[in-house]
C-alpha cells in the first residue's frame, strides 16, 4: 500500500525525458553541466579508484568486527543488525572514550574565540560582536569582521536549539555582496545557525567535539559567503560555485579541529580553564579513524548506486532500481544488508532533494579539502602566506571562475586523493582490483 517505488519509476523517467529536451545523452550529463566534473567516466573512474584503494582496509575492519564478536559472545556470523551493535562495543575497548566526557572541556566561549583567532591568523581578519544590533532571539548575536581596520562582512549566530527552531545546522545568505546601481558596495551578512544544547543558568553550553567541527563546517561556509571578493550577486560567495566544489571551504576548516595546536585554542574546562588533557585528546585523535574504510566504502556505494542509475538510462527498458543497487552491493558491499531492506525508498538525498547523480560531490568535495589542508600540513598550520592563497583562489572568487581552475593555481597541481585517505588512517597496502573494471560504466541501467 505504502510502497513509493513506483514514483521513483516516474522521477527517473521524467529526469531522463528533460535531458533529452536539452540536448544531453542523460541525466548524469546534465547534472554534470553545472558541476567541476567534467564527464561521467571521470566521475565514475574517481569513485572506483577510492573503491579499490579503501575496500582492502574495509575488509580488514569488518573482519575485525567480525572477530571481536565471536571473541566476546560466540558469534558465529554477523548479521546487519548486529553491526552498530558490535561497533560502538569495539570502539569503547579499544579507545575508552565518549563524547560526553569532553563536553567540559569545550565550552562554546571558548570555541568560539579560538575559531576567531585561528581565521584571524590564517586570513588576517578579526571579528567582533556588536551588542547594538537587534535579533530575533536573546541568543542570536552579530559579529563584524573586519581587515585592516576596514570593516568587509557580517554575520548572527544562531548556534542553540530553542521551541519552533527549524532542527540541524547550516549556513544561508542574509545578503549577498554586490555593488549597487549607485556604485557602492553592499558588504556581505551571513546566518550561521546550529542546534546545540543550550547553557544551563549560570553556565556556558557545553559542546561534545562532534558539534565543535559542526560548527567550524558551517562558518567555512560563511567564509566563503563572506570573504569573497566579487561585487557581482549571482557569482559572489557561494552563488555559482559548483555543487562538488562548494561544500570545500566547510570541509577544509575542519580539518583544524583534529589539530592539537588548534585544540589548545578552542579546549578549556568550563570550570578550571584546563586545556584537553593529554592523554584524553591522544584518545580522541586514535578513535578519529575508527572504522573509515567501512565508513568510506558506505558512502562510495551510495555513490555510485545514484550515478548508475542516471547514467545509461534506458527509457525503452529502464533497469529495475532494486536491480541497480544490488548490482552495485554485490561488486563493492563489505557489510551484511538485510533481505528485506529498501533503503533507496528512503533516499531522499537523489529522490526528493538536489543530489541527483551528484551524491559522488561529497566524495569529490572531501578530496579537494584535504589536498588542500595538506599545504597546510607541509608548510605550517598557520602560515599566513598560504592562508594569504587559499583566500585569493579559493574564497574571494566565488562562482566567477571555474573551480579546476582555481584549486590548480592554489596548490599547484590537480587534485589528489592520497590527503583524504591519510586522513582517515587508509593505507592502500593492499590494491585490489577495481569493481566493474573490465567496464567504465558497470551495473549501469541498460
Amino acid at each position: 500500500r505504502w510502497d513509493n517505488g513506483g514514483v521513483m519509476e516516474e522521477i527517473l523517467a521524467a529526469r531522463h525525458e528533460m535531458a533529452g529536451l536539452l540536448d544531453f545523452a542523460d541525466y548524469a550529463e546534465l547534472s554534470l553541466a553545472t558541476k567541476m566534473a567534467a564527464t561521467p567516466q571521470q566521475v565514475v573512474e574517481f569513485l572506483q579508484d577510492l573503491v579499490a584503494r579503501s575496500r582492502p582496509q574495509a575488509l580488514r575492519e569488518f573482519s575485525e568486527l567480525q572477530q571481536f564478536a565471536r571473541d566476546r559472545d560466540g558469534l558465529a556470523s554477523l548479521q546487519a543488525w548486529d553491526v552498530p551493535y558490535y561497533s560502538e562495543l569495539l570502539r569503547r575497548s579499544l579507545y575508552a572514550i565518549s563524547e560526553q566526557e569532553l563536553r567540559p572541556f569545550f565550552p562554546a566561549p571558548r570555541v568560539i574565540a579560538g575559531m576567531f583567532e585561528l581565521v584571524g591568523r590564517l586570513f588576517t581578519i578579526s571579528i567582533e560582536q556588536d551588542e547594538s544590533i537587534r535579533s530575533n532571539h536573546p541568543d542570536v548575536t552579530f559579529y563584524r569582521v573586519h581587515r585592516g581596520g576596514v570593516e568587509i562582512a557580517g554575520f548572527y549566530l544562531d548556534l542553540y536549539a530553542r521551541d519552533n527552531k527549524r532542527g540541524g545546522a547550516w549556513m544561508a545568505d542574509c545578503r549577498n555582496r554586490y555593488r549597487d546601481s549607485r556604485g557602492n558596495t553592499r558588504l556581505p551578512v551571513a546566518f550561521l545557525t546550529c542546534n546545540f544544547t543550550p547553557s544551563a543558568v549560570g553556565e556556558p553550553s557545553l559542546l561534545t567535539h562532534g558539534e565543535v567541527t559542526t560548527l567550524f563546517h558551517e562558518f567555512g561556509h560563511g567564509l566563503h559567503h563572506m570573504l569573497t571578493g566579487v561585487d557581482v550577486a549571482a557569482v559572489s560567495g557561494i552563488n555559482g560555485v559548483p555543487w562538488d566544489a562548494v561544500e570545500l571551504p566547510s570541509q577544509f576548516l575542519e580539518n583544524w579541529c583534529w589539530q592539537k595546536s588548534v585544540l589548545e585554542l578552542i579546549s578549556g574546562h568550563y570550570q578550571t580553564g584546563e586545556t584537553l588533557p593529554g592523554e584524553l585528546l591522544e584518545r580522541l585523535l586514535a578513535a578519529k579513524n575508527f572504522q573509515s574504510g567501512m565508513l568510506m566504502m558506505r558512502q562510495l556505494e551510495l555513490s555510485l548506486f545514484d550515478f548508475h542509475l542516471h547514467h545509461g538510462y534506458d527509457p525503452l527498458k529502464p533497469a529495475p532500481i532494486q536491480r541497480v543497487l544490488d548490482d552495485v552491493r554485490d561488486k563493492l558491499s563489505v557489510v551484511p544488508v538485510a533481505d528485506f531492506n529498501r533503503f533507496q525508498h528512503g533516499f531522499s538525498h537523489i529522490f526528493a532533494g538536489g543530489y541527483a547523480a551528484g551524491y559522488y560531490s561529497y566524495k569529490w568535495a572531501e578530496v579537494l579539502s584535504a589536498d588542500a589542508f595538506s599545504r597546510f600540513e607541509e608548510e605550517g598550520l598557520f602560515n599566513r602566506d598560504i592562508g594569504k592563497g587559499f583566500l585569493h583562489w579559493i574564497l574571494e572568487p566565488g562562482g566567477s571562475r571555474d573551480p579546476a581552475e582555481l584549486f590548480r593555481e592554489f596548490r599547484g597541481r590537480d587534485p589528489d586523493s592520497e590527503a583524504l585517505l591519510r586522513h582517515n588512517g587508509i593505507h592502500a597496502d593492499t590494491i585490489v582490483e577495481r569493481p566493474g573494471a573490465d567496464s567504465s560504466r558497470a551495473g549501469e541501467n541498460q
